[in-house]
């Protein structure tokens, strides 16, 4: 036990995702197409599916899971709050808002161009059977005119219970900007603020200290579950999704740094490893929010009026791996269904999925109702998404890892624009080794 606890999270973390995907891979084998399969307990028998897959597995990774999305409101309101009310020039918060939602829209475009190219070069919808009575149930995307208005809450308190998060960060931005303008009314309310932001940071310290064991339950039910042969039938798409992933993530997000910023980007890619794992493991950007916030400020040195305000956005409109499957899924579904697509199509496909990041913020399901707009847009036909929706989850796993890297990489090129970064915490491999050994005093 004391060699575990001797460990450091991320190795931890790891750990629990490895013997997660074993498990889940032999319960996968014993099931192998079963309804249940029971173990002889002398008297009586167990379940395996029903006591450990639909039970152990999936209340504890949903413990997991709502114990992250429980922070993620009063962190973001509190911080950006924080972040807001310290600004003393009104015109930055203005300046923040239109270099993040520019470098927002900037990777993005670039994410669905190289996945575009990718699938074009290896041709992955191509020998795959033409599906029969295959039925997508299209959602309506929103209007981008009805996103914006929807941007400003009626309700605050109506907004924080329901999570939405572009209401959230609205109301905290005019919460924080009105505090600013106070006084010493302001000032005394700001000083609460910031100690119920330190309080939430000491919380969701604590709360890593259930990550291994959330990680294992999550990637074990996962791994249980996830049809292999699905993936084996659409390995190329699989594999040209994963390479554009990898390739915006390692390549694009560390060109862009080193051109706008000049740091190293290999150190910043090492420091997202812990972060990324998270992201790999929840499949959700918003869960993982509050790990976000804390690596791009403690271990890469973005001050908190800026990250408070680029990871909520990002979390919310940075869509680079959501892009990327679309581009592929495109192509894809077009070879599927033998139809030719012009430069201009592949054009179109680039700028609708871009803008469509912006106006889908916050909508569940925004992957696929973003996909049907695009194939709309080109007039391929939206039942082609029940092609692929199968190996989607396990590729959503690795887009929300990508989408966080490139959430902390546009924290840190307009904190490094602001003169907001620390580059001394940014360089130091040894930045926020003080919540790591906190990490292992609890265990």
């Amino acid at each position: 036990m004391s060699k575990i606890s001797s460990m450091g999270l991320t190795t931890r973390i790891m750990i629990g995702m490895v013997l997660g995907i074993l498990v889940g891979s032999i319960f996968q084998d014993i099931l192998a197409g079963e309804d249940d399969y029971l173990i002889p307990l002398g008297l009586f028998s167990l379940p395996i599916k029903a006591f450990f897959v639909d039970g152990i597995f999936h209340i504890g990774g949903e413990i997991f899971i709502s114990s992250l999305k429980m922070l993620v409101v009063p962190l973001v309101f509190v911080s950006l709050v924080c972040g807001t009310c310290s600004l003393s020039d009104p015109k930055k918060l203005g300046r923040l808002g239109g270099k993040s939602i520019g470098l927002y829209l900037l990777t993005t475009a670039i994410a669905i161009t190289v996945a575009i190219s990718l699938a074009l070069l290896f041709s992955p919808g191509e020998g795959v059977p033409l599906p029969t009575n295959n039925v997508y149930d299209e959602k309506v995307a929103p209007s981008l005119a009805s996103v914006i208005i929807a941007m400003f809450p009626t309700n605050p308190f109506e907004a924080m219970a329901k999570g939405n998060m572009l209401q959230v960060i609205v109301f905290a931005l005019l919460f924080g900007v009105a505090m600013a303008l106070s006084g010493k009314a302001g000032n005394r309310v700001a000083t609460v603020f910031e100690d119920l932001n330190t309080v939430i940071l000491k919380l969701v310290t604590l709360l890593m200290n259930i990550a291994p064991y959330g990680v294992f339950f999550l990637m074990a039910k996962l791994f249980t579950t996830i049809d292999i042969d699905l993936i084996a039938k659409l390995a190329q798409y699989f594999l040209v999704v994963v390479a554009a992933l990898l390739i915006h993530a390692f390549i694009n997000y560390s060109v862009l740094l080193k051109i706008f910023t000049g740091l190293s980007p290999v150190k910043f890619l090492t420091k997202m490893k812990h972060a990324c794992l998270f992201g790999f493991s929840t499949s959700s950007s918003s869960a993982t929010m509050p790990i976000t916030l804390e690596t791009a400020t403690k271990k890469l040195g973005a001050s908190n009026s800026v990250a408070s305000f680029t990871i909520p956005l990002g979390a919310t409109i940075n869509m680079d791996g959501t892009a990327i499957m679309q581009g592929v899924a495109t192509v894809f579904i077009a070879q599927v269904y033998g139809i030719d697509l012009s430069v201009t199509d592949y054009l179109t496909v680039i700028l609708t999925a871009t803008l469509a990041s912006v106006g889908t913020a916050g909508v569940p399901g925004v992957g696929l109702i973003m996909l049907a707009m695009v194939l709309n847009q080109v007039g391929l036909p939206v039942e082609g998404i029940s092609i692929i929706i199968g190996v989607d989850r396990l590729l959503d796993m690795t887009r929300t890892a990508v989408n966080i890297t490139g959430d902390c990489m546009v924290t840190c090129v307009v904190a490094k624009s602001e003169g907001e970064l620390d580059e001394t915490v940014f360089n130091d491999p040894n930045a926020a080794k003080d919540l790591e050994d906190y990490h292992k005093s609890l265990d």
